[in-house]
């Protein structure tokens, strides 16, 4: 199994577009990607950051003696020559680099499957928790991509635009589509917080898939999901019995058309889970916004992405953990990691788009350790700053709302979410 590596050291956060009182705080995760200090100011704050690094995420570049004048949330002038207004608060980090805060375009802040049997306040507050590491690891913006069984993360992403709590920026799917909602999925807590709406409804028609979309959108969501491909075949899971991906198809491709199309004409995006075969295609030929995974992807799939110009959510994270496991089942003939690396490698020589995001979701695979993830991309053919970039530029180009245009780099005009590596490994 591959060793776990670091790729940030200590970090500092700094949040600045957030309605918040300004406040410090300690801490250090154990993997080294923990936040030691996080700076949340009010609208009326001028602070000044004097960069020793800084890391230019649209050029891919890093640049020296940079300052960033933040007022109030927004980055106001960022140059080698700014010039610092008295009442301005300065935070020296003339020894460190500092980076936009990081996009994770993948998580899932509920916990599903095995780890059943908890509540629906239990589950808001393991939400809470997942958001909180996130967010204090660097990763100021993520995407929920299913809460498992109930829509609370529209809650928690409410309270946080609201300042109630502290987090990162969300954008959530809430409930997906899909054969969750016949209660066929073999998840415990698929079935327990039913409410009249998308969770009780099989979505076994193009028709009852709009219907599904449409009350999806009642819920407050920012994106729809579905899974075109299921993991299991009767008794067996994940693998065959000559090793082989089990990738049976979960929607026709005329339900997968029908969500697609009624989610984009309700300005929803569409995110699918997919690892090969006819699922896989139904998601790319509908032009899903946000392919997920996709382990088998080949040279036709290849060609239908550049065509319609989708991105490829390349999660790693959910598989790295999870690769002694997958030997084991597949009877050491196959892991779900090494396709990744395939299809990863594939995806960069033909210049489709690699977005961030994890697979994050328990303790099995944790919150607040995915930079780890950079490493591989980089063993994988990227460069440094390529690697960066999956989060910084083509993660919130993907995301819903045009958030590009607000996060991802630190330029004028942006929110000044910040963070700055002290020292790196």
């Amino acid at each position: 199994m591959r060793a776990k590596r670091r790729f940030f050291g200590a970090l500092v956060l700094l949040l600045f577009g957030c309605s918040l009182q300004a406040q410090e705080s300690g801490g250090r995760a154990e993997d080294g990607t923990g936040a030691i200090g996080r700076y949340l100011a009010s609208a009326e704050q001028v602070v000044a950051i004097r960069a020793g690094r800084l890391f230019d995420a649209r050029t891919g570049s890093l640049l020296t003696g940079q300052t960033i004048l933040i007022r109030g949330e927004r980055i106001a002038e960022v140059g080698a020559n700014v010039r610092v207004p008295r009442e301005a608060r300065v935070i020296d980090l003339s020894s460190a680099t500092v980076l936009p805060g990081m996009i994770d375009a993948h998580v899932h802040l509920n916990t599903g499957g095995g780890e059943g049997g908890r509540t629906a306040a239990q589950r808001a507050y393991i939400a809470l928790a997942s958001a909180q590491t996130d967010l204090l690891a660097g990763f100021t913006t993520v995407a929920d991509m299913d809460s498992r069984g109930g829509f609370n993360t529209v809650d928690l992403r409410n309270a946080i635009n609201a300042g109630i709590v502290l987090g990162p920026r969300m954008q959530v799917v809430g409930q997906s589509l899909n054969i969750r909602a016949s209660n066929a999925y073999p998840d415990s807590d698929s079935g327990r917080f039913y409410s009249e709406f998308t969770e009780g409804k099989n979505v076994n028609s193009p028709w009852l898939g709009r219907a599904a979309v449409r009350e999806a959108k009642l819920h407050g969501v920012d994106w729809v999901k579905i899974y075109t491909t299921q993991d299991f075949i009767g008794p067996m899971h994940l693998f065959m019995p000559d090793g082989s991906l089990i990738t049976t198809p979960s929607l026709t491709p005329e339900e997968v058309e029908a969500i697609t199309d009624e989610a984009h004409r309700l300005g929803l995006k569409v995110a699918c889970h997919t690892y090969g075969g006819e699922g896989m295609m139904s998601c790319l030929n509908s032009g899903v916004d946000a392919p997920n995974h996709l382990l088998e992807l080949d040279d036709a799939a290849v060609k239908v992405m550049l065509e319609k110009k989708l991105p490829f959510v390349c999660t790693l994270d959910d598989l790295i953990y999870q690769e002694a496991a997958d030997r084991k089942a597949s009877g050491g003939k196959l892991t779900r990691i090494a396709l990744a690396e395939q299809a990863f490698k594939r995806a960069l020589a033909a210049g489709v788009p690699i977005v961030f995001g994890s697979g994050a979701t328990s303790a099995l695979i944790p919150h607040g350790v995915q930079a780890n993830q950079f490493k591989y991309y980089v063993d994988w053919g990227m460069t440094p700053a390529q690697a960066l970039q999956t989060s910084f530029i083509n993660a919130p180009a993907m995301l819903n709302y045009h958030w590009d245009s607000e996060i991802g780099t630190l330029e004028l005009g942006k929110l000044a979410d910040i963070i700055a590596v002290l020292s790196a490994t």
